[in-house]
C-alpha cells in the first residue's frame, strides 16, 4: 500500500515520516495554510533518501512553471490538483517523470482519467487540504486499471474503511495527521502508517473488520516486496 505524506514544511517532519515508512513526501507550492517556497522544498529535499518519491503540488498552474519549480527543487514527481487539461497533463509528463492527477470525487472528469496519461490517480474531496470527507465510494468511477490513491479527510481512526471501500493502490493524508497546518503530530504519523500497512498484513483478522470488508481489502492490494517504478531506476 502506497502512503504519501501530504502538507509537509520542514525537515524534521520530512525525515520522520520517511523513518516511519512513508513511500511519498507532498510539498505544496499551490495558495494553502501548508504552502511552501521552492528555496525551502530544496533544501529539504536535499536531506531525503533518493528512494523517497518527492512530489510538488500546484494547482491550476501553467505547465512550464510547474516543470521548472519542479527541476529547481529537484523533485521526482508533481501532483496536478486543479481543473488542469489532459493537454496540460500530458505536457508535463514529458517532462517530469511522475504525475499525479488529481480529481473530485464522483466528478464526470474522473471517469475520464485515462485521457490525461497521468502515472496516478487521486480522488480527494471538493475542498482539498480542508480535511473534509467525502464519500470514498465514489472514487469507483475511476477508470479500471489506474493507480487509484485515495484522499480527504483521512485519519488513523478511518483510513481502514476508506481502504475497504474504495479498494485504493495508495492512500494519501495531510490533515489528519497535524497538530497545526504545516505541522505533523508525531503520535498521529506514527499510527496512520501502521495502520495502513496492517491492512493487508497477516493481522488483518485482528483488526475490527467484518468478513466482507476483510475479503475487501485483501483483493488488489499490490502490496509485495516489489519496488515501485520510481525506485526501479534512481534518476538525477
Amino acid at each position: 500500500m502506497f502512503i504519501k505524506i501530504c502538507g509537509i514544511t520542514n525537515p524534521e517532519d520530512a525525515l520522520l515520516a520517511t523513518a516511519l515508512g512513508a513511500d511519498a513526501l507532498g510539498f505544496v507550492f499551490a495558495p494553502s495554510p501548508r504552502q511552501i517556497s521552492p528555496a525551502h522544498v530544496q533544501a529539504i529535499v536535499s536531506r531525503l533518501s533518493p528512494e523517497v518519491l518527492t512530489v510538488g503540488v500546484f494547482r491550476n498552474e501553467i505547465p512550464e512553471r510547474v516543470v521548472d519549480i519542479t527541476s529547481r527543487c529537484g523533485l521526482k514527481a508533481v501532483q496536478l490538483h486543479g481543473a488542469e487539461s489532459p493537454t496540460e497533463t500530458r505536457k508535463v509528463r514529458e517532462q517530469v517523470p511522475v504525475v499525479i492527477k488529481a480529481f473530485t470525487g464522483g466528478s464526470h472528469a474522473l471517469t475520464r482519467a485515462t485521457a490525461y496519461g497521468a502515472d496516478m490517480v487521486l480522488v480527494d474531496s471538493k475542498t482539498p487540504g480542508s480535511g473534509q470527507v467525502f464519500d470514498w465510494s465514489l472514487a469507483e468511477n475511476a477508470p479500471g486499471g489506474v493507480k487509484l490513491i485515495v484522499a480527504g479527510g483521512l485519519t488513523p481512526d478511518n483510513v481502514l474503511m476508506a481502504i475497504a471501500k474504495a479498494r485504493p493502490w495508495g492512500v494519501d493524508v495531510s490533515t489528519g495527521v497535524e497538530v497545526s497546518p504545516g505541522r505533523k503530530d508525531p503520535l498521529r504519523l506514527r499510527a496512520f502508517i501502521k495502520t495502513v500497512r496492517q491492512a493487508y498484513s497477516p493481522l488483518l483478522g485482528s483488526l475490527a473488520f467484518d468478513s466482507q470488508q476483510t475479503e475487501q481489502l485483501a483483493v488488489g492490494s499490490g502490496n509485495d516486496d516489489s519496488p515501485y517504478d520510481w525506485q526501479e531506476e534512481v534518476r538525477p
